[in-house]
């Protein structure tokens, strides 16, 4: 195979969606579906607390968590790219990095994400919206 057909080849998104349900005990189901598409990836331990943080995000936080909801969880990956999307069924706060007290037991989530990520940002609205993170080798 020529040189060209395997850089063109190598070039293509790769692109993995599944969708959880949206029980507490889904956060370790998401963590296994991301390290087991990107095993070897160079940043596998910042990607899977960010992908995480997120889907925990969404059970505490959305209608996601209640009876019956559901999330989805979407990895792509190109080159020396990662991005980790979870969409939920909204709610009626809006992603933020806020400062949590030395004591709390939690409150960083998304600032931990925005430390780890080269980038991360949403969009939607309250009856539904996605948070991605995006990694760069």
């Amino acid at each position: 195979m020529s040189p060209v057909v395997l850089l063109a080849r190598e070039s293509v998104p790769l692109c993995w969606r599944r969708t959880f349900s949206g029980g507490p005990e889904q956060a370790r189901a998401v963590r296994r579906f991301v390290g087991c598409l990107l095993a070897g990836c160079p940043h596998l331990d910042d990607v899977l607390l960010a992908a995480d943080e997120l889907a925990v995000n969404a059970i505490r936080h959305t209608r996601s968590g209640l009876d019956g909801g559901t999330f989805a969880v979407e990895v792509a990956r190109c080159g020396g790219v990662v991005v980790v999307s979870v969409a939920d069924q909204g709610g009626p706060g809006e992603p933020a990095v806020t400062g949590a007290d030395e004591f709390a037991e939690s409150g960083r989530g998304l600032r931990t994400v925005s430390l780890t990520a080269r980038s991360w940002g949403w969009h939607g609205n309250r009856h539904g919206r996605t948070v991605t993170a995006v990694f760069v080798a």
